[in-house]
């Protein structure tokens, strides 16, 4: 039965929730830079600019000279039996922007285009090169059907008004107008093409880097003492240039089996903003926790506390004479203090900073060969807790153990009041059971996502109900 200490810390720890609406498990939120990066990346893969290269200028013009238009087209007819060959001499994909659309929950994809093409007449001895610049846009935007939200492209064609052709170097009044000429047939060619030819690559590169982003999310679970956490798509969003994929996430144990599962909740999380980060990863409060638990699991330590910390054991023999001399007298140099966690410890955060509680039993026993303990306490404890990070690890690290409350659960040496002791049992969690906790945590939470990203190492920061991981400055 549970006696009054377990409701006392219960009650802390529900005090700490503050019901909201529900809340991912995790985000990861992306600025416009990471899925440039990425993009631009999938472009390279599908030999964008080499498509830019092969684009049929000619071809397209014969087969629909001047867009359509009958007078226009044949003079373009007429022109084209005069081109020996017209093609893409230089082809490059410029820096591309990622902008927030009018409403906010659309991203306009732009990729600028900087070319130029030459083509050759019987009558001009030299190639006749032009500069060509223009825009493919598209659309990113989340859609949504049975099987929940997708990020999608759409709409991609060739930017309005992005459209520009000049001489590269001028040449006779003839030649000019010829030319001249020639670039305004390209002008509804080109828009054309790409549409034709480039949009589809465009799309394919968005797909390829929506499925490494899926698979990044996915990536290897994160190895947690003999469980594993692992994150999982639930839905993505778009809020303003960033596109956040918002995550649910479960535990595991050494045979595969989920223990538990981190859906939408109702416990809150705050999210902060970018401000400046290539990406964030805002995970709640109660997934830490679950991590952090399984690091540290509940456990039982015996520690012959003469051996092992003399000048504790002369301590607590001082501290127990005040209670019972008969008693302190009892104490060997076998003694044994038994300490036994009762649950996992608690991640509390507030104000950025975060706290660790635990219920602790603690045992005295007069020699090594005897069965009764001097007496059994039952400890609401709790250490100040720091994280930091080693390289793409986060790491938590607890500080010395306070003994918040003290209640006595049994006495064989008469009734006293507990807090008598509550110094040096304090003294003793410190000395014995913080080592081992702080060495099981040191093994860290491994964060892939940061080396996928792209970055060597992580930082992190706390918020009242997240755990936020973000790169670390170079």
């Amino acid at each position: 039965m549970a006696g009054p200490w377990t409701f006392a810390l219960c009650g802390l720890l529900a005090a700490t929730l503050v019901r909201a609406t529900l809340s991912p498990a995790a985000v990861l939120s992306l600025s416009p830079e990471v899925i440039e990066g990425k993009l631009t990346q999938k472009l390279k893969d599908h030999d964008a600019v080499d498509i830019l290269w092969r684009l049929p200028l000619l071809s397209t013009m014969r087969e629909k000279p001047a867009g359509g238009n009958p007078i226009l087209g044949s003079l373009v007819t007429f022109l084209m039996k005069y081109i020996i060959w017209l093609k893409v001499t230089s082809a490059n994909i410029l820096q591309l922007q990622i902008q927030p659309s009018a409403d906010g929950q659309e991203l306009v994809v732009k990729v600028p285009l900087d070319m130029a093409a030459g083509f050759n007449m019987p009558l001009v001895k030299s190639i006749v090169e032009m500069h060509m610049e223009t825009e493919a846009q598209a659309i990113i935007r989340v859609e949504t059907s049975e099987r929940g939200g997708t990020l999608v492209l759409r709409n991609c064609s060739n930017s309005q008004g992005s459209l520009r052709l000049s001489l590269l170097r001028r040449f006779s009044f003839l030649v000019n107008s010829l030319a001249d000429k020639v670039m305004s047939f390209l002008l509804p060619t080109l828009p054309t093409l790409v549409k034709s030819q480039l949009c589809p690559v465009i799309e394919a590169a968005f797909e390829d880097m929506r499925e490494d982003l899926l698979h990044l999310v996915r990536a290897v679970p994160v190895s947690l003492s003999s469980d594993h956490l692992q994150f999982d798509l639930l839905s993505p969003a778009i809020k303003h240039d960033v596109i956040q994929l918002h995550l649910q996430a479960k535990l595991s144990d050494s045979q595969g089996k989920v223990t538990k599962w981190f859906n939408e909740s109702a416990v809150s999380l705050t999210m902060p903003t970018l401000e400046g980060e290539p990406f964030s990863l805002t995970i709640r409060q109660d997934v830490v926790n679950a991590a952090v638990a399984a690091l540290v699991p509940p456990e039982e330590l015996m520690v012959l506390l003469d051996y092992v910390l003399p000048e504790l054991a002369l301590r607590l023999k001082s501290s127990i004479k005040v209670i019972n001399e008969k008693a302190a007298d009892q104490l060997g140099p076998t003694q044994i203090v038994k300490i036994v966690t009762q649950e996992t410890p608690e991640l509390l955060l507030d104000q950025g900073r975060a706290k660790v509680a635990q219920l602790i039993v603690l045992e005295v026993f007069a020699t090594s060969e005897v069965r009764r303990p001097f007496f059994t306490l039952g400890i609401e404890a709790s250490s100040e807790a720091q994280f930091y990070t080693k390289g793409d690890q986060l790491v938590l690290n607890l500080n010395e153990i306070s003994a918040n409350r003290i209640h006595l659960m049994n006495s064989g040496i008469g009734l006293f009041d507990p807090e008598l002791l509550k110094d040096i049992t304090a003294e003793m969690l410190t000395s014995a059971l913080l080592p081992n906790e702080n060495g099981k945590l040191s093994s860290g939470i491994p964060v892939s996502m940061v080396k996928a990203l792209g970055f060597e190492a992580a930082s992190c920061s706390l918020t009242n109900d997240a755990l936020v991981v973000t790169p670390a400055s170079s």
